[in-house]
């Protein structure tokens, strides 16, 4: 049976991916920083999949964090989904620098380190995959969130590449607006989002996965915001600022 680690995996497209992984016979190691939800949620996979749950309380922003995942990386999993992240309320500068770290350590160091603990095992077994959830924004110039998730992006394509023809494959998934937690635990107003923008989180893993098993390196799910980031790359950087006020997770 195969096992897949997935971090932020209480919520949003975290719990997604447990989902739709535990319908497919995976074990699974669940990270997130809330102990008692990782439990319930656990319990509830356990309960209607049958399969085995580990679930691994770290906060990803913290070194002892970071460490606790790294070590259960190292003891080998065919899947990792580095899927934790989160926004700020408020737009750079005015976003505090302690904040703005932190978002880098969860979206860029947790991404890179995690990645390098599991590769080394996958890469002598010559198969495994390591999905990074990016975003559509990471297209688009929209302050710090989207520099950070272009990052994920840049760095995904380049592992892909570096580890091509070892049986791993490597993939950023950019999801658009998803119904999840995210934009109200950052305090962002969201009414004047179309309706039409809106996926849901089942459906972005699901399509991010078969993707994944076509062996693409960058997964945009939905048609609508496959022709976003399609017009997105013709539209001039001192333009896009204007565009990527549409644009989300």
């Amino acid at each position: 049976m195969p096992t897949a680690l997935i971090t932020g995996a209480t919520a949003g497209i975290g719990a997604a991916f447990a989902r739709h992984l535990a319908a497919e016979a995976y074990s699974l190691v669940l990270v997130a920083r809330d102990e008692l939800r990782l439990a319930r949620i656990a319990d509830q996979l356990k309960l209607r999949y049958g399969v085995t749950v580990e679930v691994l309380p770290a906060d990803l922003a913290t070194e002892q964090g970071l460490e606790r995942v790294e070590a259960r990386l190292r003891a080998g999993v065919d899947l990792l989904v580095n899927n934790a992240g989160f926004g700020n309320a408020g737009h750079f500068p005015h976003v505090p620098v302690e904040r703005e770290v932190r978002m880098l350590k969860v979206h860029c160091e947790a991404v890179l380190r995690l990645t390098l603990a599991a590769l080394p095992g996958m890469r002598e077994r010559e198969r495994g995959a390591i999905v990074n959830v990016a975003s559509v924004a990471a297209f688009f110039t929209r302050g710090t969130y989207s520099a950070s998730k272009a990052w994920v992006v840049n760095f995904s394509e380049s592992a892909a590449n570096e580890v091509r023809g070892s049986g791993v494959r490597i993939m950023a998934l950019c999801p658009g607006f998803v119904r999840t937690e995210f934009h109200q635990r950052a305090s962002m107003d969201t009414s004047g989002i179309p309706w039409f923008l809106w996926l849901k989180a089942d459906d972005v893993v699901r399509e991010g996965m078969r993707d994944l098993a076509l062996g693409r390196r960058v997964s945009v799910p939905d048609l609508r915001y496959k022709l976003i980031v399609g017009i997105g790359r013709l539209v001039p950087r001192g333009l896009q600022a204007l565009v990527s006020q549409r644009i989300g997770r």
